[in-house]
């Protein structure tokens, strides 16, 4: 009985077999969320401000906006703004800072493979969000009266979650571009514009025609689409189109963060 030694090509001529490569990835990404879990000033408003904005505007403050549920419509939005932030401050502050450090530089040269590094920054980003995604989810249906199966559930967490990838790909051309201070400030002047101009912190039909217009430039905005289809709240989503610009982003941030990479 022979077993399976399959090896797999690793940097600096060393060889690994799948198993290893796998324990390797899964060792990186687990340092990774323990060296997150260590930073309560990224961890706890990361967290907490989704949730905090949403029970302000969905909660507190009274008003209807139309036909629609508005503690349901802000669920999927709060969400989409909630995944965003890891994504983004994840990938451009924490590459940017690293390499700062130095701590970039001496993992390339390492026998690491650097796909682990970049894959324990996306299992990083994917479980702070999938955090948000149900505390959002608690405080809807428990204090928004939202009700939804357990499919549309689902579906909404599935949404937000691979809706991260084109932010991490901006996040990654971010951080390969600036230093770790000068990364927090140009994240949030991204962010925090992108959230209000694609409609995630209030409807787009308070804002001007060109405003509403203008808003399917910001790929939050289709992956808000894409989250107010699955709640219910819009009719009619052209969800391949919206996924297929999404894709487009990701494509496109990946190309531009190994381009800037490969010319260092």
């Amino acid at each position: 009985m022979t077993r399976n030694t399959a090896t797999v090509p690793a940097v600096g001529g060393l060889s690994m077999t799948w198993a290893q490569q796998a324990r390797l990835f899964a060792c990186e990404a687990g340092y990774e969320i323990l060296r997150t879990l260590r930073t309560p000033a990224f961890v706890i408003p990361t967290l907490a401000f989704p949730v905090v904005f949403y029970l302000l505007f969905a909660v507190l403050i009274p008003g209807q906006w139309g036909n629609l549920h508005k503690a349901s419509y802000l669920l999927a939005t709060y969400g989409v703004f909630g995944v965003i932030g890891p994504a983004l401050f994840g990938f451009g502050v924490g590459m940017a800072i690293d390499r700062e450090q130095g701590l970039l530089e001496l993992k390339r040269v390492s026998p690491m493979p650097m796909l682990a590094y970049f894959f324990a920054r996306i299992a990083m980003s994917l479980l702070t969000a999938a955090c948000v995604v149900v505390l959002l989810s608690v405080a809807a249906s428990v204090f928004g009266g939202v009700r939804m199966d357990m499919l549309q559930w689902l579906r909404l967490l599935l949404a937000l979650l691979l809706g991260t990838l084109p932010f991490c790909a901006m996040g990654l051309w971010i951080g390969s571009l600036v230093k770790g201070q000068a990364a927090v400030g140009i994240v949030n002047l991204i962010y925090l514009p992108m959230s209000v101009l694609s409609g995630l912190w209030m409807p787009l039909f308070v804002f001007p025609t060109l405003i509403q217009k203008l808003a399917a430039v910001w790929p939050a905005w289709h992956l808000a689409q894409l989250a107010l289809g699955i709640a219910g709240q819009i009719q009619n989503v052209n969800m391949p189109l919206h996924g297929a610009v999404l894709l487009g982003y990701t494509a496109l941030f990946l190309g531009l963060a190994l381009w800037r990479m490969r010319g260092r």
